[in-house]
């Protein structure tokens, strides 16, 4: 199979890149930066502009994973208009592209962001989507336009809705458990918000990276969406403790008041995940320590 993967020299793509070279897959990238390997190839360009949609997806691709976005919820704020070319003009073009060339199958990394605060409630595929921000509206949008091309055209079309991704190559990312490997490195600390108390559900980048090529084999014709995590929440005064236990280090929490709006819990349910075949092979605790073990390898 040939498989284009947007975005593909970012952190959870080169996990989806290397696997499909590992499966025997024909592999191009397009990215705003090269892929770090120079054997991969990669067309180097930015999706809002049409022209290079229309260049990265040819005739001889087979399906489109779809990684490229704007991921950043307070940038979606500050700067919604560009948010939206990047999340949803973008895909547009990719779909018209792959609806010209009768390339059919076409996968979504989206977020469960799409659903707004549920409270406490447990979070599935069912539940209506209200987002919050301009982040969770696009990856909404793009969501219904693969509804639409599957219903129209006959594709493939699935949306991975994943939770807090995390793992070996993050070291330049922002989120929680990047922190975390930092603080446990350094010696720092970490902001804790309010009392530490919200959950959330984190899943490993290599099962992250396996739910989205798994998602290219899916049937035509048929839009699919998948709440795909570990299937298990901790707070995150729970993650701190793990992140000591797996790193050996004492990680400091600096106290902050709780951020308005936050959501108290991320709880998910992934039957249908797992009934499409999909289980992950890393616990917290394992990747935990797999995460501490490439940051201690790239020092």
């Amino acid at each position: 199979m040939h498989v284009l993967v947007t975005g593909g020299s970012g952190f959870i793509g080169r996990h989806v890149v290397r696997q499909l070279v590992d499966a025997g897959h024909t592999v191009q990238v397009v990215d705003l930066v090269p892929f770090p390997d120079p054997e991969i190839s990669c067309l180097v360009g930015d999706l809002r502009d049409r022209a290079i949609a229309e260049q990265a997806v040819t005739s001889d691709v087979d399906a489109v994973i779809h990684l490229a976005a704007i991921t950043r919820v307070l940038l979606s704020i500050e700067d919604p208009d560009n948010v939206y070319l990047t999340n949803v003009a973008a895909t547009h073009y990719l779909l018209e592209r792959c609806r010209e060339l009768g390339v059919l199958r076409f996968v979504l990394a989206s977020t469960n962001a799409v659903v707004g605060d549920v409270g406490s409630r447990v979070i599935d595929e069912a539940i209506a989507l209200r987002p919050l921000t301009p982040y969770g509206g696009t990856k909404a949008a793009g969501e219904m336009l693969l509804s639409a091309y599957a219903a129209s055209y006959g594709f493939a079309a699935v949306a991975i809705r994943f939770t807090n991704v995390y793992g070996a190559g993050m070291q330049t990312k922002d989120s929680v458990i990047a922190r975390l490997m930092r603080a446990a490195m350094s010696g720092g600390s970490v902001p804790v918000y309010g009392d530490g108390e919200q959950v959330r559900d984190y899943l490993y980048v290599s099962d992250a990276a396996r739910a989205l090529v798994r998602a290219t084999s899916y049937p035509l014709g048929r839009f699919t969406v998948l709440t795909t995590g570990s299937g298990s929440s901790v707070s995150l005064n729970e993650l701190i403790a793990l992140a000591e236990e797996a790193t050996g280090k004492p990680i400091a929490k600096e106290l902050v008041p709780a951020k308005p709006g936050e959501m108290p819990a991320v709880i998910v349910d992934v039957t249908r995940s797992a009934e499409a075949g999909f289980v992950p092979e890393y616990d917290l605790r394992g990747g935990l320590r797999a995460t501490w073990e490439d940051f201690l390898e790239r020092v």
